[in-house]
């Protein structure tokens, strides 16, 4: 029977050996400019995705919130029928609000390739675009695209980002 200390032995051996072939088979020189650019690009990236992301973790809270106070009104035995039956529009309005958000995100991702944030309040919609090089037509351009989505009119804001600070458009 193997003894575990040797089992400990024999793999802590592989791990140094094929850590030692790994290195020795490296390539001498490194191109430390293309190192460099791609350390830049991925803090960039980690910037956009970190506005992005706080967005996103605001609205959800936002939202987690309100799901839970309705749901409450739902669950108590004290609760008028009209008070549960507004309760429970008021969650499916949420829902259908949260998929409306998510596909014009998607859409926007899919058309123009930008990381995006979309919020739906009543008849304003805010649109926060990972973007440094941006111009009002581009700003212009995401509203009316947004818009063909509704029939009714609604007030588009489109802010971009580049990760540092937010221009409003």
């Amino acid at each position: 029977m193997i003894k575990k200390q040797n089992i400990w032995a024999l793999t802590l051996f592989s791990l140094i050996l094929v850590l030692s072939v790994y290195y020795i088979t490296l390539p001498d020189e490194i191109d430390v400019s293309s190192v460099a650019t791609n350390i830049k690009t991925t803090i960039s990236n980690e910037k956009s995705s970190e506005v992005i992301m706080t967005l996103k973790a605001d609205s959800k809270e936002k939202i987690d919130k309100k799901t839970k106070e309705l749901q409450e009104i739902l669950t108590k035995d004290d609760s008028t029928t009209d008070e549960k039956n507004n309760a429970y529009e008021e969650l499916k309005l949420l829902n259908l609000i949260k998929t409306k958000e998510e596909e014009i995100s998607m859409k926007i991702s899919d058309k123009y390739k930008l990381e995006n944030f979309v919020e739906i309040d009543g008849d304003k919609i805010k649109v926060v675009v990972v973007k440094k090089d941006h111009t009002s037509s581009l700003a212009s351009e995401i509203m009316d695209f947004i818009q063909e989505e509704f029939d009714e009119k609604k007030y588009i804001s489109v802010t971009f980002s580049d990760g540092d600070s937010k221009k409003e458009q």
